[in-house]
């Protein structure tokens, strides 16, 4: 695991205050999808951390365990989902019997995977006719100031072009859904979910401080009343193997 895929450990309580959910329709595109109910479904959520998505498995009816490498977010799972298994390990040595789940389930998780390790240990560890899904929650650039914000911060971290996401090879055809959702929060929370983010947990203190302070001016004029309508697009891909 990388310094960034660690750095989440130390930020656990605040990722999971301020990171956002994600909405009922993307579950619904998961049922569809891989052609069956989530209840009853024996799921292994990988990558779980303070366990966002695995509550929302849960609640649909599936027979979910997460599977968390991070000690702070393993950790701050088990203090606010104590009901719930979580085992140690990551998406290269998945800790599951071969055939044991019919879903595997990555929710922001899947770039922090080795895909020469991972995409057999997802083979090895669904059984026949079950499927992957990889999704990730991104803000929606069509929204002119999410757009504005987006370009601010790749020029302060110096990102040229476009981000490019790989699905795996080797598991079949991936079938993408696009499901759009927004949700208000107050400023204050709007700015700690960009904290929570690994490029701003390992940059240090004092820049990232400088940075805030300036987003927090530039919104304030944007959003006197404190309410920030944030809006996302949860990019979905399922292949049934």
């Amino acid at each position: 695991m990388t310094t960034r895929a660690r750095s989440f450990d130390a930020a656990a309580a605040s990722y999971a205050a301020h990171r956002p959910s994600y909405p009922p329709a993307l579950f619904d595109a998961v049922e569809h999808l891989t052609g069956r109910p989530l209840a009853g479904a024996r799921v292994a959520d990988v990558g779980a951390g303070t366990g966002i998505a695995t509550t929302l498995l849960r609640e649909r009816g599936a027979e979910v365990v997460a599977v968390e490498p991070g000690d702070g977010m393993a950790a701050e799972f088990r203090r606010t989902h104590p009901d719930i298994p979580i085992v140690r390990g990551d998406g290269d040595r998945l800790p599951l019997a071969t055939d044991s789940v019919d879903l595997i389930t990555y929710a922001q998780a899947w770039h922090w995977t080795d895909p020469a390790r991972s995409v057999p240990e997802a083979r090895r560890a669904l059984c026949p006719g079950g499927a992957l899904a990889v999704w990730w929650n991104d803000a929606d650039t069509t929204v002119p100031w999410i757009a504005e914000q987006e370009a601010r911060l790749r020029v302060f971290f110096e990102v040229e072009g476009e981000t490019h996401r790989t699905l795996p090879q080797g598991l079949g055809e991936f079938t993408t859904r696009s499901v759009t959702w927004t949700r208000r929060i107050t400023l204050d929370d709007h700015l700690a979910n960009l904290a929570s983010h690994s490029a701003f947990l390992v940059l240090g203190e004092a820049r990232t401080r400088a940075y805030f302070a300036g987003e927090r001016e530039l919104l304030n004029g944007l959003f006197p009343d404190g309410i920030v309508e944030e809006q996302y697009v949860v990019s979905l891909n399922v292949a049934v193997v």
